[in-house]
């Protein structure tokens, strides 16, 4: 029975520490968007990437 001391607090403690953790993420906006990066993946991109090696080289003015 002695236990029961020791483990009500410590649980009365660590479901405090979530609800803190949880009202924590609701505050800092993280559950804002929720669907906005499910659709991002599936939408086309404007413009094309363009690769670093296909790009044309361009003059460079030289320092001396």
């Amino acid at each position: 029975m002695n236990i029961l001391a020791i483990l009500i607090p410590v649980s009365l403690t660590l479901g405090g520490l979530g609800l803190l953790a949880f009202l924590w993420s609701l505050r800092s906006d993280q559950y804002d968007d929720l669907d906005g990066a499910a659709w991002r993946i599936l939408l086309d991109d404007e413009t094309p990437q363009v690769d670093v090696d296909q790009r044309p080289e361009t003059d460079h003015p030289s320092g001396s």
